[in-house]
């Protein structure tokens, strides 16, 4: 019997798994679903985004090592598509994989062997980030110069026009962009976005910040994502 489910996490949420080893499928279908989530799984690239496209999950667990179409590439196709979460796990632990994975728009890198109670606590973070708003709550959103970010709706406009992101690049966007002007380090934005539960490092910030980045070149000659060398990042204004 599945457990009651949290505000974050209804009955509808359904997570797909996408592992080439079929005991691990087995193995998180049957632990998500003592969780109370609905599961699909699949044991390859191809079909993974198959999937993906007849199903539309809430969440995908990731495998970076599958046949016909790797990680990367199933991450970069979804990506096209949609910008639901992405946690990457791969049997590897190198920075490099964890780098390539984030710059493809993953959300979250884990580390195999699994610890199931922790990718619980990832799976329930990330959901919880992401989850549906009240459409009656006051909408939070900030603009400045060609720039609107809306953490309501999960969407960012750039001239007027709507631009994919990925959740955890628009949540450091609009904290940055809310508290324009000030300077905050690499750990405050890993406390502040990504929450006390993250257990990745500093790195992710400076991935996250990159994209952005490439997303926002050119846009205004007003505000600039700024790197304050030696201390961490700010959103500040020049006019």
């Amino acid at each position: 019997m599945h457990c009651k489910s949290p505000w974050y996490q209804t009955m509808a949420t359904k997570i797909l798994v996408i592992d080439d080893d079929t005991n691990i499928c087995e193995m998180l279908r049957v632990y998500l679903e003592n969780e109370g989530y609905e599961v699909k799984t699949a044991n390859d690239g191809a079909d993974g985004v198959a999937f993906f496209k007849m199903y539309e999950p809430d969440l995908v667990l990731l495998d970076i090592m599958l046949p016909r179409k790797d990680g990367w590439q199933v991450c970069r196709e979804i990506r096209e598509i949609s910008n639901k979460p992405i946690i990457m796990v791969t049997a590897k632990g190198e920075i490099f994989d964890k780098v390539v994975g984030f710059e493809m728009g993953a959300d979250d890198f884990m580390v195999k062997p699994l610890e199931m109670k922790e990718l619980s606590v990832r799976v329930k973070a990330m959901l919880r980030r992401c989850a549906t708003h009240d459409n009656t709550a006051d909408e939070e959103t900030v603009k400045f110069d060609n720039i609107e970010i809306s953490r309501l709706k999960y969407e960012l406009k750039i001239k007027g026009k709507s631009v994919d992101i990925p959740p955890k690049e628009l949540e450091l966007l609009y904290f940055l962009a809310s508290n324009y002007n000030r300077v905050f380090t690499r750990d405050q934005l890993l406390d502040k976005v990504w929450g006390f539960d993250y257990l990745g490092d500093s790195r992710t910030v400076d991935v996250h910040v990159k994209r952005l980045r490439e997303k926002l070149e050119g846009v205004s000659d007003k505000w600039v994502l700024k790197t304050v060398w030696g201390v961490g990042y700010k959103f500040e204004l020049l006019q």
